[in-house]
């Protein structure tokens, strides 16, 4: 991305983040580090555990991925290390060489259990509800294979989470599913597994619709209520099936910030919770929880360097509601929009005098789009100082709820494809109003391709296919 440190798209260019995915014979994960925002895209090979180019800084987005092939046993699956660049260890660590490491622990000196103690508070946690709406996901992929397209990949399988949301339908994340041959759910309690469709999948957003038609499934189901977006320290809990153990997981913290965050997967910018509970390979997919038992979330992609620790991310439920009802109104998903432009803020006072903006507001429209429909009201130029009434500050923010700032694209990810938006701008000192559609924007490299396989055209020994992100991988 060819950007500077004050200069950044709005949907012209997404940005990349780290995602938490379950691909594995366990599950997969998405990890991302210090500087994720600068200067790349996120590279999507699910061949390979621990993938890492040599050209690549410890600060760039890697991806954990442990699955399952064929004739490998259990203590020859790859359990790599998650401490950046350096391998403190045998990154081909066995699973029973770990558990015997967190069994000499309890040796320890004062380290003592009080397993009817133990046993009394897990009852009371095991009656909950809202825990039964929780379902494994068993999945087999079979990547397209770019470079030959009439042939794919070798198949490989992982699990994830997910969650039930009523009518029939589940919720995880698009990764989980992602170029799915064989989509399966289990519920806590049960020992049946049963198939399950992909009904629509937003990759920008890392959300996928799933159904089971399956009567003795839903049998005594009670899905998740959603709650509302939460604050910072409210409590929340992560609930799925993570690495560790075929039984559900839980683990607890608290809300750290929110803003809006890269996904890995889809390469977009949207709203994000970053919490400090435990989100571990397997975790994708899987409701996060307030005090209420409302879900507040789905748990999807970590954040590791040598310098952080624990930092998660959960997609909002206002952009789980967001990607709803895009499906309900247009029978499939569409897309987040963006706006067209690449913007550049304005806390230059010499700067802001040059373009005669009056005021400490306004962002600067560096370039245009040539398709998108802010090409026939905008100029290079132009100073953006408002968006449907809302005032844009000089560093790119406008406010939120009470005492906060978000960056200004979350103005744009609130709105539908087709949707018009009333923006205020200066030109050459003059203040005025245009309208602008919104669409989703259209890749000229894309980063997936639609319906998961690339098309092909042979002629005369030539092969003719599309460029995109994975091809060039």
């Amino acid at each position: 991305m060819a950007t500077t440190a004050s200069c950044w798209f709005s949907g012209l260019t997404p940005t990349a983040t780290s995602r938490c995915s379950a691909l594995s014979s366990h599950s997969c994960l998405f990890i991302t580090s210090h500087r994720a925002a600068a200067a790349f895209s996120p590279k999507f090979a699910p061949t390979a555990a621990w993938k890492k180019d040599p050209k690549t800084s410890r600060d760039k987005v890697r991806i954990l991925s442990q699955k399952k092939y064929p004739g490998r046993s259990k203590d020859d699956r790859t359990y790599p290390f998650v401490d950046g660049e350096k391998n403190k260890g045998d990154a081909r660590q066995s699973q029973s060489a770990s558990f015997s490491t967190f069994g000499s622990q309890r040796k320890e000196k004062g380290f003592l259990y009080d397993y009817n103690e133990q046993q009394v508070e897990a009852g009371n946690l095991q009656d909950a509800a809202f825990l039964n709406a929780v379902v494994k996901v068993y999945c087999t992929h079979t990547a397209p294979d770019y470079s030959l397209p009439w042939q794919k990949q070798r198949q490989y399988t992982s699990t994830g989470s997910a969650f039930m949301i009523g009518d029939g339908k589940l919720l995880t994340n698009a990764h989980c599913v992602e170029h799915d041959t064989q989509v399966k759910v289990k519920r806590r309690g049960d020992d049946t597994k049963y198939v399950a469709k992909v009904l629509a999948r937003g990759v920008d957003c890392d959300i996928a619709l799933l159904s089971v038609e399956s009567e003795e499934f839903w049998k005594g189901a009670e899905p998740l209520q959603f709650g509302r977006l939460p604050r910072l320290q409210d409590s929340v809990t992560v609930v799925g099936y993570p690495l560790g153990g075929d039984t559900i997981s839980v683990t607890k913290g608290v809300v750290s910030r929110i803003e809006v965050t890269s996904y890995a997967h889809g390469s977009s910018d949207l709203l994000g919770i970053q919490i400090d509970a435990a989100i571990n390979p397997g975790n994708s997919g899987g409701p996060a929880f307030n005090d209420q038992g409302e879900c507040i979330g789905v748990a999807f992609q970590v954040y590791r360097s040598d310098d952080v620790e624990n930092i998660g991310y959960v997609i909002p439920t206002t952009v789980v509601s967001h990607f709803l009802s895009d499906y309900e109104r247009n029978g499939k998903y569409t897309g987040f929009p963006c706006l067209g432009v690449l913007l550049q803020k304005l806390e230059n006072p010499a700067l802001r005098a040059c373009l005669k903006v009056p005021s400490n507001e306004g962002v600067l429209v560096r370039r245009v789009e040539p398709t998108s429909d802010a090409n026939n009201v905008m100029k290079e130029g132009d100073v953006i100082v408002s968006f449907d009434d809302v005032q844009v500050g000089s560093e790119g923010t406008v406010p939120f709820r009470s005492s906060e700032r978000i960056a200004f694209r979350y103005l744009i990810s609130q709105k539908f494809a087709g949707d018009v938006a009333e923006l205020g701008i200066i030109r050459a000192g003059e203040f005025r109003k245009v309208s602008v559609v919104l669409n989703p924007r259209v890749h000229l490299v894309p980063y997936h391709i639609e319906e998961g396989q690339p098309s092909y055209l042979i002629i005369a020994g030539l092969v003719f296919t599309p460029l995109s992100e994975p091809l060039i991988e």
